[in-house]
């Protein structure tokens, strides 16, 4: 009885703030309804035709959907913060987890960590991690037969095993890291509660004891990986501390494999939907790069970002108050006709247009080169290895709203005869 009581409580106190938002403005956001999750699209489309700067009662803060005034926020780190801690009533935290990482944190603490981290993200970095990338796309797809689940067999593993080897995980390990990462990553989302946060905060602590002990061990025998790259940088005096270096490391690993693997999933799910798209790159193999950002765009894997006014500022005429929540639809910004022509077409040939999918500024995506080389390169060894790929079963979205991505893409294939290929 307490059980449906609670649930029913739990409805009231959304459906009474919904009710006075369309009151205001004639729509309402609900990031906990199905249809967020199934196809946000709709949903943003509404939001930012009747209300682009639109006063959320649910969250007790502001929704924001159009192109330039997501893309002016995340681009201003001085009146706009990354820290909750700044935030006055924030009844809305997609990242509820304790830790400071960098994506909680603001300038000079974030200058600081990221210039350690990013050292091994630069172009050239990423540049020479290309060889063994494709070793790890060609043995994952040997391994498949005519039949199987593109996240569990391909899209999981492929940046798991990319993440463990920089990081310097062992092998037998990596199965962990997964499902400590779909745990952690939950922590990500509105509304996880019961016994989907206890999960994850065990995950989080088993986690966090994992990389201690690694830690430790780099401490006493450095090697050629990044956490005794990071180990070397504290210890030269850049004060990186003990806690820092592991929320970075947790950050590497849930950011950098669930965007990736969603990025994957969603893509393909996409190009399967679009046959003529996929027979475009397989002629054209030199659209890869333009198609990957097409695909970031029409389904990014990650839909919303955070900030908090740090003064009184006006968007759009209109007035957000200092303390404020600020949630940036990043998903919606990707949709908007004022900066993309016919945003519902996925068009391989667009020019001059700049999707946010991996957002702005400061906190622009540090692992961005990263996810678009293993993308291209397993988007390339996919074509070029089936020459048609069909849904076995039709796929579902995850009750997700700020990480985008499919619970299973179970998929039949048809291999390539080497005269096709040739």
């Amino acid at each position: 009885m307490n059980r449906i009581m609670r649930a029913l409580l739990r409805t009231v106190l959304v459906q009474l703030p919904l009710a006075r938002e369309r009151m205001e403005s004639g729509v309402a956001y609900n990031p906990l309804s199905t249809k967020m999750h199934s196809d946000p699209y709709p949903i943003y489309r509404k939001l930012r035709e009747k209300s682009p700067i639109h006063r959320s009662r649910l969250i007790n803060g502001w929704i924001l959907t159009r192109h330039r005034d997501v893309d002016a926020v995340l681009r201003d780190s001085k009146r706009f913060s990354n820290d909750e801690r700044n935030g006055t009533n924030v009844q809305f935290s997609p990242y509820a987890d304790e830790a400071r990482s960098m994506l909680r944190i603001d300038p000079p603490d974030h200058t600081r960590m990221r210039s350690l981290v990013g050292k091994a993200f630069t172009p050239r970095a990423v540049a020479e991690l290309k060889p063994r990338v494709e070793e790890i796309v060609d043995e994952l797809l040997a391994g498949l037969g005519d039949s199987f689940d593109v996240l569990d067999d391909f899209a999981y593993p492929l940046p798991i095993i990319v993440i463990a080897e920089m990081l310097g995980v062992p092998p037998e390990d990596r199965d962990r890291f997964k499902g400590w990462s779909s745990d952690v990553a939950q922590m990500l989302e509105p509304g996880t509660s019961g016994d989907d946060a206890m999960q994850a905060g065990r995950s989080r602590t088993e986690l966090t004891l994992y990389l201690s002990d690694i830690v430790e061990a780099r401490r006493v025998a450095p090697q050629t990986d990044l956490i005794s790259a990071l180990i070397a940088a504290e210890e030269e005096g850049d004060k990186l501390t003990r806690e820092e270096l592991l929320s970075t490391l947790i950050l590497l690993l849930v950011a950098g494999n669930e965007t990736t693997k969603n990025l994957i999933g969603n893509g393909l799910r996409t190009l399967i939907q679009c046959p003529e798209l996929s027979q475009q790159l397989r002629d054209n193999p030199d659209l890869m790069d333009a198609a990957i950002e097409e695909l970031l765009r029409f389904d990014s894997p990650v839909q919303l970002d955070r900030r908090i006014a740090l003064e009184d500022v006006e968007i759009g005429g209109q007035k957000i108050s200092k303390g404020q929540s600020i949630l940036l639809l990043i998903g919606a910004a990707n949709h908007d006709p004022d900066e993309f022509d016919d945003p519902s077409r996925l068009d391989f040939a667009r020019t001059g247009q700049s999707h946010i999918s991996f957002g702005r500024g400061i906190h622009h995506c540090l692992g961005a080169p990263l996810a678009r080389l293993e993308a291209k390169i397993a988007f390339r060894k996919i074509l070029e290895r089936f020459s048609d790929i069909q849904f076995d079963r039709p796929p579902v979205f995850k009750d997700h709203i700020v990480l985008r991505g499919l619970e299973s893409l179970p998929v039949r294939v048809r291999r390539r005869r080497i005269t096709e290929s040739v």
